[in-house]
């Protein structure tokens, strides 16, 4: 009942069968049998290992540089078993899970990531090692991520559960309006409600190496920030030691794809020089009197501002014009108070005029 209490909350599309939230909801003579019939329904299959997880429904969202991102959207039978099973494992995990990974856990946040960062240029490190995987969630080994899971997991039931998830096929539309059939051989989808724990775990072993006493957070003072897949590695120097060590850790040990167009070593104590995390930017400026010394100024990044220009130009847009004012409106402050939350760290003045002057 919790699982479907945290499903039905986060709404979301229906998977392949076509059925939502609403409609099994709406099963019974009235709301509270109909959940019920189908959880105790769903129970009996998992109980009597008649349970079989349903094809993954692809569809294909917008990133920030304009290019598709793949999501992957379960059956919301299955993503009530897969929220289940998160309550029981995530635990066990968390357990594990070192200071230095804040995306994806309860109690942390992107915004104590940014913190950490912050912290970090105070205390002087300001050579910094800007990581970028390719197509993680796409991209991780199912054999080494199950030997990881067996680590902490002996119940077999819940191995092939797991199993049965990441092997699941992948229905997606042609453009003729056909269908494609794909099984992955490697990857968790995003869009599965077990796939952000999935994927944390296989990067704790390279949060586990990098803080071990032969890491680099011992024999190069390095400090690690990660957020899920992008992370940060923060140095008073940076050493070709350093970078051999983070190649061979990601691609020959855990199988990964480092992506070396967007990977990059930036030294912040250089004037001009910025680093972009989590949508915010970190660089150091003299003040507006032009004097010596130079401040942390940390900000919305461009890409940040631009993108969110672009989502209030499509709000109030022509064809929104069907929407009684006061419903516009509402929904343009929602969305407001959700991206000012978000960014109202450091120095974000001349972020908010922008967004200002968009919505004047």
């Amino acid at each position: 009942m919790t699982a479907w209490n945290q499903v039905a909350e986060n709404r979301g599309a229906a998977g392949v069968d076509g059925v939502t939230i609403q409609q099994i909801a709406s099963g019974g003579d009235d709301v509270s049998s109909g959940i019920l019939d189908f959880l105790s329904n769903l129970q009996k299959e998992l109980q009597e290992k008649r349970y079989q997880p349903q094809p993954v429904r692809r569809v294909y969202i917008p990133k920030a540089d304009g290019k598709l991102r793949p999501l992957g959207i379960p059956t919301v039978k299955d993503r009530v078993v897969q929220a289940a099973t998160l309550l029981i494992l995530e635990p066990i995990f968390e357990a594990d899970f070192l200071d230095c990974s804040y995306g994806f856990r309860p109690e942390r946040s992107a915004h104590q990531a940014l913190e950490a960062i912050r912290v970090n240029l105070a205390a002087g490190f300001r050579e910094v090692y800007d990581a970028d995987l390719q197509g993680y969630f796409d991209s991780i080994p199912h054999d080494k991520l199950m030997a990881c899971l067996r680590m902490r997991i002996a119940d077999r039931t819940v191995l092939k559960l797991i199993r049965m998830w990441l092997e699941t096929p992948v229905i997606e539309e042609t453009e003729n309006n056909g269908t494609k059939v794909t099984r992955p051989e490697q990857g968790t989808p995003q869009g599965g409600v077990i796939s952000p724990l999935l994927a944390n775990i296989y990067l704790h072993w390279f949060d586990k190496r990098f803080e071990a006493k032969e890491g680099p957070a011992h024999w190069a003072k390095a400090r690690l920030v990660r957020y899920a897949d992008d992370f940060v590695i923060m140095t008073r120097r940076q050493s070709p030691q350093l970078t051999a060590w983070v190649e061979r850790m990601l691609e020959d040990w855990l199988g990964l794809k480092i992506n070396r167009t967007k990977t990059r070593i930036v030294n912040l104590s250089d004037e001009g020089t910025h680093l972009d995390f989590l949508g915010y930017q970190f660089r150091y400026d003299r003040d507006r009197f032009g004097r010596g010394s130079r401040y942390l100024h940390w900000c919305p990044s461009a890409k940040a501002v631009k993108r969110e220009r672009a989502e209030l130009t499509a709000m109030t847009a022509r064809r929104q014009g069907w929407k009684p004012i006061p419903q516009l409106i509402t929904e343009i402050n929602r969305h407001l108070e959700g991206w000012m939350n978000y960014f109202r760290l450091g120095y974000p003045r001349w972020a908010f005029r922008k967004i200002g002057y968009t919505v004047a």
